[in-house]
């Protein structure tokens, strides 16, 4: 049995190899090839192929972080590729790479409160809703509910600030406030360059919003 549920807001991998650490310069493309890449693997990778492509892309963000270890995006798409590996593998092995994330989203979010439209409070929110509690790991609603909060506060219309809150909104049994979060994220404005990511999320929320309304 798997320790965490998939988490499908959270899979991804790198096919590019880097000898040299990046430059200050190069940042903020290394950050957005980290969050391309963790889309195809996310999104359009065989399940079967997933846990291979993360070695890479794990050792690509150990490159970036020794190199940034200050820099919030960094931080936060490195949180978002360790959490989703932490996904993939599952069981006890999993807990490490969750904690390893959980520190990346609270350093993000000490050095930027918002980064990335809020995805660093999203991320962190998922992670605390998601991990089970004490004493095998660190989980807590109270927690997940006060960053899905303020991930929404930073992101309103957002689809992943909007889905993941509603996705645990649900799980509290807060069917009608869950209703209409997911509404938002259909209704949500496409993001650019970001066809993949927003086409699935999409389906997952009107799959959810159809199961509750039939129940």
């Amino acid at each position: 049995m798997k320790l965490f549920r998939s988490c499908t807001a959270l899979l991804c991998t790198l096919a590019l190899s880097v000898t040299a650490l990046p430059s200050l310069g190069s940042v903020e493309a290394e950050v957005a090839a980290l969050r391309t890449q963790w889309e195809h693997v996310n999104f359009e990778l065989a399940a079967q192929e997933q846990e291979a492509a993360y070695g890479e892309l794990l050792e690509r963000c150990d490159t970036l972080l020794a190199a940034q270890p200050d820099d919030a995006q960094a931080l936060t798409w490195c949180g978002i590729v360790r959490s989703s590996f932490a996904g993939v593998v599952g069981g006890l092995d999993a807990l490490g790479y969750a904690k390893a994330a959980r520190d990346d989203f609270e350093r993000a979010v000490a050095i930027e409160p918002t980064v990335s439209e809020g995805a660093a409070l999203v991320s962190l929110g998922t992670l605390y809703a998601r991990v089970p509690g004490w004493p095998v790991g660190f989980g807590n609603s109270k927690k997940a509910l006060k960053y899905l909060e303020a991930g929404l506060e930073a992101n309103p219309e957002g689809i992943d600030s909007n889905f993941f809150l509603a996705e645990f909104l649900v799980s509290e049994g807060e069917t009608e406030r869950a209703k209409a979060h997911l509404q938002r994220v259909l209704n949500a404005a496409p993001r650019p360059g970001r066809d993949a990511a927003d086409a699935t999320r999409k389906a997952e929320a009107e799959a959810l919003l159809s199961k509750l309304s039939a129940d």
